[in-house]
Order: C-alpha cells, then structure tokens, then sequence
C-alpha cells in the first residue's frame, strides 16, 4: 500500500510556462529634434512585440525659488504644456504602437527622477533613447546613462540614432 499522497498543488511542474509580462518601452519628452525617433523606434518595437510604450516628462526646477508667486505661475504654465504635449503625442503612440501609453510626470533633475521611476516601476523593461545629432556628442542623457550612471540601471537602454529615419526604423524595429 502507497502512502504517496500525490503531487502537491501548491507547486508548479517545471514544464510550466512563466507568467506573460508586457515589455514597456519608456521615452523621456524632452524638446529635443531626436525625441520622435526614439518614440517611433519604441512604438513599432512596442507593436511587433504586443508590448506597450510609456512616456516620461521631467520638469526641471525654476530658477525663481525667492519668488514664490512667480515660480508657482511658471511651474503651473510649464506643466500645462507638459500634459498638453504628451496627450498630443499619446494619441501619435496609440496610432504607431495600437495602445494607448502609460504616461509619467516627475518634478526635479531629469536624470535622477529617471533614475527613480525606472526603479519604483517594475514594469519598465528598455528606456528608449535617441542620440542627438549634434557634433557636441550624443546629448547629456545619454553620455550620462551609458557612461557615469550605467551602473545604476536595472534595464537595458536602446540607444537609438537621432538621424534614422521612418522608413529606417521600420526596417530595424
């Protein structure tokens, strides 16, 4: 007679498939001209691969901090044009990648609140850069996260040129 009392319920066969997870594909908005390259790059990577694209606009601090009333109007008219440039380029994403984004705003220095989010948000896989164009290099952001600060980041970059164009992505995405 057997005692075996048969698998337990509790534990998985290691045959079993691990959870799905959606890849996210974060972008940080900046004024820069490579922005659309890096977004376009992550969207099309975001659809062939049924993942999603997350958007993040840091504000970075006025220098009007002894005048209190002053730097209020500023950050309050910074962060309209902030929502109202990353709605317009949510409703582009929807369009490029088929879902709507994921959509971050943070207040401070750019790269530390990037630094932040990338840790606090588990669901962030690649942060998606452009580099710019400029014979100055590639741009801070990017010298700073490839270089100094690479250590400190728990995903991948993609670090896309600033001169691809549409038909360019489409053939690399």
């Amino acid at each position: 007679m057997s005692t075996d009392p048969g698998p337990d319920p509790q534990v998985q066969p290691a045959s079993a498939p691990p959870a799905a997870q959606e890849r996210v594909f974060l972008v940080v908005v900046d004024e820069t001209p490579e922005l659309k390259v890096a977004l376009r790059y992550a969207c099309r990577r975001a659809f062939r691969s049924n993942g999603r694209v997350a958007m993040v606009h840091v504000m970075e601090p006025t220098g009007f901090g002894d005048w209190i009333g002053v730097n209020e109007l500023m950050k309050d008219e910074a962060r309209q044009q902030a929502e109202a440039t990353m709605q317009k380029m949510a409703t582009e994403v929807n369009k490029l990648s088929g879902k709507m984004p994921m959509l971050y705003f943070r207040e401070g220095d750019r790269r530390e609140e990037l630094l932040k989010l990338i840790e606090e948000e588990p669901g962030i896989s690649i942060l998606v850069l452009a580099a710019s164009t400029s014979p100055k290099g590639p741009g801070p952001l990017v010298s700073a996260l490839t270089g100094k600060y690479v250590s400190k980041m728990r995903v991948p970059v993609t670090i896309v040129p600033g001169n691809l164009t549409p038909e360019d992505i489409e053939h690399v995405a």
